[in-house]
């Protein structure tokens, strides 16, 4: 197990809020030399600690402008009915996150597809048709307003 100091967490924080960041850049604002930096952020990769790089991209620019959160109910917890729900969240390319939970719902679902009507069409093409499922419950998201840690910026008003 990979013990993480006030060094690595800074690195891990600052790495968060820009992936891009050189080690030259890390290393001036943790205060360590480039190459200590060069070594701890192989360390956390190994230790898996940053499980990779990514840009972050507005949903409407891959087409994808409409966000769903979906509360699932299983009609059992037997493993068959897990695994054939697990097997269909790794099938649909649609469910971008999803997450296990307590409560009412069993799981918990972000979807992203073009429009309602592509929202429309997985809850009854996926989702309602997976023998697992017991209950949905949609919403559709109104305003990204902070994802990953990191406060979305707003879009300029239309003229």
């Amino acid at each position: 197990m990979y013990h993480i100091d006030d060094f690595d967490l800074k690195i891990l924080t600052l790495l968060q809020t820009n992936g891009r960041l050189t080690n030259q850049e890390l290393s001036d604002l943790v205060g360590l030399s480039a190459s200590q930096c060069s070594r701890r952020r192989i360390a956390l990769e190994q230790a898996q600690l940053i499980l990779g790089y990514h840009a972050r991209l507005a949903p409407n620019a891959v087409g994808l402008a409409c966000l769903g959160l979906i509360e699932v109910r299983l009609i059992n917890h037997t493993s068959e009915y897990i695994e054939r729900f697990h097997q269909m969240l790794g099938e649909a390319d649609a469910i971008i996150d999803a997450y296990q939970t307590t409560g009412e719902a069993d799981y918990l679902l972000k979807v992203a597809v073009a429009d309602l009507h592509g929202l429309s069409a997985l809850i009854r093409q996926i989702l309602s048709q997976n023998k697992s499922i017991a209950h949905l419950k949609t919403s559709v998201v109104l305003n990204r307003l902070k994802e990953n840690g990191l406060m979305v910026p707003e879009l300029p008003a239309r003229s």
